[in-house]
């Protein structure tokens, strides 16, 4: 049976639109719940809400840098998910966090608490194929689908059965390396979109690099959207607010509605 995330995606998709999914760092700041409503409302799909952790291996320095200022302020799953209780953001809302939080937890209460905060979508980037039947089983169960990864380096016969377990949607990676801004889209992203494309008709979305509405246009040519992270958090880390958020995601709606 096909979840909120994905069937909120696809529905979106089949209407014609391309997919965009901006994220935040939860409790970056005291209205980041309101930075999230403004980010809905102003065209987002769905929306990435990382979980901060003392050291993202995935991260580059922006997001590293949120994660450092949350966890300043405080900010623990816990009170991450006790501010996200309760609220209807209007979009589906996607975890984004480390196993190592996952297994301190333990797979089934951390699916059952992000099931109880209103997340229905998980993305745990270092947590490998091999072992993640544990953490796939739990999150099913609880009602949360998890998001897995594709690379430009995933082979064919693998990337084929990461596309098969992988729920809500397929996050391509469209480079190697760490998140960051970046000047260009790598070619590398278009390859990997396609080949995902290819093997799954489940939502594709390339992610890593994107920060200019351009940028989202042409990394969404071949897939079916993109997810913007640091272009979006170097703007609130500035001391931006929900305004500025909105009119940051409202920039790319319009160049993907275009």
């Amino acid at each position: 049976m096909t979840g909120y995330l994905e069937s909120t995606l696809r529905k979106n998709r089949e209407g014609g639109r391309k997919l965009l999914v901006p994220y935040i760092t939860g409790g970056l700041s005291a209205d980041w719940c309101e930075v999230l409503r403004a980010m809905a409302d102003a065209g987002a799909d769905a929306i990435e809400v990382g979980i901060p952790f003392s050291d993202p291996v995935m991260d580059g320095p922006t997001i590293q840098a949120a994660s450092a200022r949350a966890l300043a302020r405080g900010t623990t799953p816990v009170s991450l998910f006790e501010d996200l209780t309760g609220i209807d953001a209007g979009v589906p809302l996607v975890a984004m966090t480390y196993d190592n939080i996952v297994h301190k937890a333990g797979d089934a209460r951390f699916a059952g608490e992000l099931a109880a905060a209103g997340i229905c979508g998980a993305i745990i980037p270092d947590l490998p194929l091999e072992e993640s039947a544990s953490w796939e089983a739990a999150s099913a169960a609880a009602g949360v689908e998890a998001v897995l990864l594709v690379a430009p380096v995933t082979p064919d016969e693998r990337l084929a059965r990461i596309c098969e377990r992988s729920r809500g949607f397929v996050y391509a990676v469209s480079r190697m390396g760490i998140t960051g801004e970046r000047v260009d889209v790598a070619a590398s992203a278009g390859v990997i979109a396609k080949r995902t494309k290819a093997v799954t008709d489940k939502p594709v979305l390339v992610g890593f690099g994107i920060s200019t509405p351009e940028q989202a246009v042409e990394a969404a040519a071949d897939a079916d959207g993109v997810v913007v992270a640091s272009a979006l958090m170097r703007i609130l880390l500035d001391g931006g607010g929900p305004e500025e958020a909105a009119a940051f995601v409202s920039s790319f709606r319009s160049a993907l509605d275009a």
